[in-house]
């Protein structure tokens, strides 16, 4: 159910189809397992309908529609790209949208083999997208800023799911990435959300990056954590090489940050494995992984 309590079914999307997309409406529609804030469907073999079913869902898929369009055409990685918006309507209160579908497996349901090709290809689509963002970019009150300013969701997150063997060692990180210097440059266009559900493999590496949905102008850093939650071992090094321009201060705050949202796949995977709402098992076994990663520190 969503907020509003309509159940989302597949009989409820070839409605909606049917009303402001009917050359849609021919093609096959099934549901794809997963997603947080949205409902996702396949639409046929190449098309995606995001519906959402969270209060804040609608908001944060308007800005998809805005700038996932300007941004993709420069991205070296597939990306879903809006094709057709959905306005709210009596049969559903919410816009939605029919996106291209990126093809691959979530990483969360998959392996990345290929290490060092697949951090080539991180750095390649995060030089790209991390490029200075125009003054109406949108911002991130939770996120996007320095770490200092996220203690309190580390403090919650160390507390709840911390392995006393780890704990040492991961506050030490997180009281270097807090001492790190600020983000001098402009803020730069980050998605923002880099974890295994949100990077897609294929053939051992990475091919393609979805779920755009909380990109903001910020501090780079916040995707930079991703040479330790997306990548495997001994990739984090490559992966600096190649992205060529992260400063030591950068860096810190990085892997701060990376420390940050492992424990948060770990509290997320300790809710799945309690079979609460919005838990996700497979997450808690891949967060213990980052955090050993972040912990070797292997960005040289």
């Amino acid at each position: 159910m969503t907020d509003s309590e309509i159940e989302i079914t597949a009989g409820l999307v070839h409605e909606l189809l049917r009303e402001q997309h009917p050359d849609l409406a021919g093609l096959a529609v099934r549901e794809v397992v997963g997603g947080w804030g949205n409902q996702m469907w396949r639409l046929g073999d190449d098309l995606v309908v995001r519906v959402p079913r969270t209060a804040d869902a609608p908001e944060l898929l308007r800005k998809e529609q805005r700038w996932l369009p300007v941004l993709a055409p420069r991205l070296p990685l597939p990306v879903p790209r809006p094709v057709r918006i959905g306005e709210p309507s009596a049969r559903f209160p919410k816009p939605w949208t029919v996106m291209t579908w990126v093809s691959g497996a979530p990483l969360d349901h998959s392996s990345i083999s290929r290490g060092e090709h697949a951090a080539g290809a991180l750095a390649g689509f995060l030089k790209a997208l991390h490029v200075a963002a125009p003054e109406d970019a949108p911002i991130m009150a939770d996120r996007g800023d320095h770490p200092r300013k996220c203690t309190p969701g580390f403090d919650h997150f160390f507390d709840a799911v911390v392995p006393d063997d780890l704990a040492d060692g991961v506050r030490a990180v997180w009281d270097d990435a807090v001492a790190a210097p600020e983000w001098e440059g402009p803020p730069v266009w980050v998605h923002g959300d880099l974890h295994p559900a949100n990077v897609v493999v294929s053939d051992g590496t990475l091919a393609g990056v979805i779920d755009f949905d909380a990109i903001f102008a910020g501090d780079p850093a916040w995707d930079l954590a991703a040479a330790w939650i997306v990548l495997p071992d001994g990739a984090a090094a490559p992966f600096f090489a190649a992205y060529g321009q992260a400063d030591e201060g950068t860096i810190r705050r990085a892997r701060g940050l990376a420390a940050l949202k492992s424990l948060f796949l770990m509290a997320m995977g300790q809710a799945g494995d309690r079979g609460l709402p919005g838990g996700k098992p497979a997450w808690g076994p891949a967060g213990r992984a980052a955090l050993e990663r972040v912990l070797r520190g292997d960005s040289k």
